[in-house]
């Protein structure tokens, strides 16, 4: 297929204005890369000048003292959790051993008396008005449902029933 000469201009200037634009877009992403690693870079600097220390700062004085006081109080506390085990533990031990001391059982054995018998007595008088009060709630709640249930004519009060209305005159 053979293009006339105008025509082959044409697709000459048409390739050389297509190659002309690729370069074109080249060098714009050339540039846009440049930007996007300068402003990484950037951002870096700013990061390490300006946000880690004020991170670090933030840290320091909000973050770090909460920290120091929570350890120092823990460890107060297992301190103190440690010295009153051992106490317990101690004298737990000490009464054990006085409590095995012979002089020591010979001595209750003189003092604890031998035989004491409790004698258990019949229902006093509380328990006599326990029962009274128990019978005074059973007849209030028997009274309470008595009048619940009762049949009671004039607390059943009929609607008014409507009156039917007259039946309209046929008009001639």
């Amino acid at each position: 297929m053979s293009l006339s000469r105008k025509r082959r201009k044409e697709l000459k200037r048409l390739r050389s204005s297509a190659e002309e634009l690729w370069g074109n877009q080249q060098n714009v992403l050339e540039h846009a890369n440049a930007v996007a690693r300068e402003a990484s870079r950037q951002l870096g600097y700013l990061t390490r000048e300006e946000v880690v220390p004020r991170v670090r700062t933030g840290y320091e004085s909000y973050v770090r003292p909460g920290l120091t006081q929570a350890r120092n109080v823990a460890r107060g506390a297992g301190d103190s959790v440690e010295r009153g085990l051992g106490t317990a533990l101690g004298s737990v031990l000490s009464i054990g051993d006085i409590a095995n001391d012979a002089r020591v059982r010979r001595a209750l054995e003189r003092v604890t008396p031998r035989s004491v018998v409790v004698e258990k007595k019949g229902p006093g008088v509380g328990t006599y008005l326990a029962i009274g009060a128990g019978i005074i709630a059973a007849a209030g709640v028997a009274y309470a449902v008595w009048q619940t249930f009762r049949a009671d004519d004039e607390l059943w009060v009929a609607d008014d029933e409507p009156t039917p209305a007259e039946p309209a005159s046929p008009s001639i």
